[in-house]
């Protein structure tokens, strides 16, 4: 009986997914989800341009360009990253941001946290470090100490408020926007800041219901990784040469792609 009770309780819950209606956004409403950016503007300056003349080419919208977050670090343009958004979303209010791991390391390390430091450059802050004109021999020469007492100087203060205004979640319709992804059985206005930055495991390995379709990025896949209760988008960029939109419109799904070289 007990086996019988397992197999009928499995059987539901795969009717229960199979039954699962689709996730839509508010009709008049279209949204471009981009993945981990990680420093290759190259790869942004590409994306955008499809985006534009995706979206031009689909009729007027309403239409949200959502950032997953980790704009910064790993590839060899954050500071260009940062700067080009920054002035894309004082032009463009459809523009939207979401604080990923990188940014909050930054941000700490910003505010004078030498551990913070010494993470940030181990996640692959160095590039950053950089890109912000920093000779590469000068930051071998440095210490911690003096690479932190040079970090306030070199970058912008309009860069640090901008990544300061960064949101942890996005909601468009059935669809929840995460850098990281949400803790299981948690409602979302419960979720910890550090779970949305930084989950991956109990998250990814769990299959309940969110109460939406999350779309995330954080973890890397080849490909985007699509699950019943998620999306993932985040295909390394920085490493891969692939930039990965995921675009939303009614009920449809479809992807942008921007390819150069990899590292």
């Amino acid at each position: 009986m007990a086996l019988r009770a397992m197999v009928m309780k499995r059987l539901f819950k795969l009717s229960r997914s199979q039954d699962r209606l689709p996730a839509t956004v508010p009709e008049g409403r279209r949204v471009y989800a981009i993945g981990d950016v990680h420093g290759r503007l190259d790869l942004l300056e590409q994306l955008l341009e499809k985006i534009n003349e995706d979206d031009v080419g689909r009729g007027p919208c309403g239409t949200d360009i959502i950032f997953l977050g980790d704009l910064i670090d790993r590839g060899p343009e954050s500071a260009g990253v940062v700067e080009r958004l920054r002035l894309l979303a004082g032009k463009d209010r459809r523009c939207r941001f979401l604080m990923g791991n990188h940014e909050e390391i930054f941000l700490r390390a910003l505010s004078g946290d030498l551990q913070s430091l010494k993470l940030m450059i181990r996640i692959g802050g160095k590039e950053t470090i950089l890109s912000y004109g920093v000779d590469h021999a000068q930051y071998l020469a440095w210490d911690f100490d003096e690479l932190l007492s040079t970090l306030n100087g070199i970058v912008p203060e309009n860069h640090g408020a901008f990544i300061s205004g960064f949101e942890d979640t996005i909601v468009v319709g059935d669809y929840i926007f995460v850098h990281a992804g949400l803790r299981p059985n948690l409602p979302i206005d419960q979720q910890r800041v550090s779970d949305l930055r930084w989950i991956r495991k109990d998250f990814l390995e769990s299959k309940v219901d969110f109460g939406g379709m999350v779309v995330h990025g954080h973890n890397v896949t080849p490909e985007i990784d699509r699950q019943i209760n998620r999306i993932g988008i985040d295909t390394g960029a920085y490493a891969s040469g692939r930039l990965t939109a995921l675009c939303l419109e009614g009920a449809a799904q479809w992807t942008l792609v921007a390819k150069g070289q990899a590292a």
